[in-house]
């Protein structure tokens, strides 16, 4: 027996299960193959949710620490204090649970089936699906292909899943280890640093390129650094992992500094942070014809695949004209995009140049448009503008004063090219930055909005002064 729906999504992630409902929303029958025990992918269940939580803890447990200076007393002080790892699991995981139950809510509400188990695409529409006996299923309409991302190494290194381990694993962490090797300053990277060195661990960061969160402008590199290297975490840039061996109960890691000389580092874990690849194995969508580039699924802007019938979104899709962002809210995005194409709506294509990105480790890294960088680059004749959290009211009151805003423009029109920030609030502040770049909004816009005070927001309104040369505070 064949069940026939209107879409057919492969992958409950926050790109497969956000296409789901906005489908359904729009009046097609819908059906979401999912082979884990709950709804939500990888987001919901190993990244971005559990590993904020963990950062949350972590941002406490320094606040606690500090509770002399807030005049707050807790047993003899804040020697005291210590990180209880089987609590922290268990708060993490509840939010966790509640979030993925959240989801299956959703489905039942637009009346969405959730298929459970492994699909295979046969052709002509067909899902197979195993999970003990064989289900077939039918797409009249489209397959929405969302199997996202998982961590991947690099050539050398072999995860054991015990002492190499990904990000997968170093969530889910019983004890605080005594010292941890992390290869890769992405956001994976950073983040685990903050968390694990928060929790007392001695952290090692290890990048190839010459600093970190390379992504970013040049500043916040420089800023993160200086603030990692005051909490007592070892930066290495410009360095290569050459081999990582275990050894009993830690990890022996070469590494080549740029110097040409060899380093030594010996640590419970190495945690490997150096990107993440495609899901696609086991759906047998080569054998359709479906193009691929470097194992990536290729759509156009539309997520149309070359075979009609099937789309792909999210992690496991590349577009031909650079890198992707692997992020959830761009999958989200491009969910509601490819349901309301399929529904017959007219839809416009997603700006990649306005995406946000936001990096949660402590101090937190928000981002969006071109880099000073980037910009000189293109040909832009720049100015910019930078101000600092420390002078802010806010800041003090919250002992929270690292970091800045950077504003990045052009000359002749006073555009907005971009806005770099770290410091507190900075994955929040960023949405104001990402809603003047859609806008196209002038420096002298943003200037003319009025921030209230006190607040973390001003730094912006701030910045946007500093860019015509006439910062108030500083």
């Amino acid at each position: 027996m064949t069940n026939e729906y209107d879409v057919i999504v492969i992958g409950a992630g926050t790109g497969g299960y956000v296409a789901a409902i906005r489908a359904a929303q729009l009046g097609l029958k819908v059906a979401c193959v999912e082979k884990q025990k709950s709804l939500g992918g990888t987001c919901l269940i190993w990244g971005c949710i559990p590993t904020k939580a963990l950062l949350e803890h972590a941002h406490a447990l320094k606040v606690v620490q500090h509770a002399k200076e807030w005049g707050v007393r807790i047993g003899d002080g804040s020697a005291d204090v210590s990180i209880d790892m089987t609590q922290v699991h268990a708060r993490k995981d509840k939010i966790v649970s509640g979030l993925t139950k959240g989801v299956e809510f959703l489905f039942k509400k637009n009346k969405i089936d959730w298929i459970k188990g492994t699909a295979r695409l046969a052709g002509n529409g067909v899902v197979d699906v195993f999970e003990g006996e064989t289900q077939t299923l039918k797409a009249t309409k489209e397959i929405i292909v969302a199997t996202g991302s998982t961590p991947r190494s690099v050539p050398g290194i072999a995860f054991d899943y015990e002492r190499i381990i990904t990000s997968d694993q170093a969530i889910h962490m019983k004890a605080v280890p005594k010292s941890i090797a992390i290869m890769g300053s992405g956001a994976v990277g950073v983040e685990f640093a903050s968390i694990f060195r928060s929790f007392g661990a001695e952290v090692t960061i290890i990048e190839l390129l010459p600093r970190l969160v390379p992504v970013e402008d040049e500043a916040v590199s420089a800023e993160l650094q200086k603030s990692f290297r005051k909490k007592g975490i070892a930066v290495l840039t410009g360095t290569k992992v050459t081999s990582a061996k275990v050894n009993g109960d830690g990890v022996d890691v070469q590494a080549a500094l740029p110097d040409g000389s060899t380093k030594d580092i010996r640590a419970e874990y190495l945690l490997v942070a150096t990107g993440r690849g495609p899901v696609t194995t086991g759906l047998d969508i080569e054998k359709l014809g479906v193009e691929m580039e470097r194992g990536y699924i290729k759509v156009d802007k539309a997520y149309r695949t070359n075979v009609p019938g099937i789309s792909a979104i999210g992690d496991v899709i590349t577009l031909g004209d650079g890198p992707h962002p692997q992020l959830a809210h761009v999958s989200s995005t491009e969910g509601i995009l490819v349901a309301e194409r399929i529904a017959g709506h007219d839809i416009q294509p997603l700006n990649y140049g306005h995406v946000p990105g936001c990096t949660y480790c402590d101090p937190e890294i928000g981002s969006v448009g071109l880099t000073e960088k980037a910009a000189r680059e293109k040909g832009y004749d720049v100015r910019v503008g930078t101000f600092p959290f420390g002078v802010l009211g806010r800041a003090k009151m919250a002992g929270e004063t690292e970091g800045f805003v950077k504003i990045v423009a052009e000359k002749k029109y006073d555009e907005i090219l971009g806005v770099h920030m770290i410091g507190p609030r900075s994955t929040e502040l960023v949405a104001e930055a990402t809603l003047a770049l859609r806008l196209e909004s002038t420096v002298e816009e943003l200037i003319r909005t009025i921030h209230a005070h006190p607040t973390m927001a001003e730094a912006v309104g701030e910045a946007a002064h500093a860019t015509h040369g006439a910062a108030i505070h500083v």
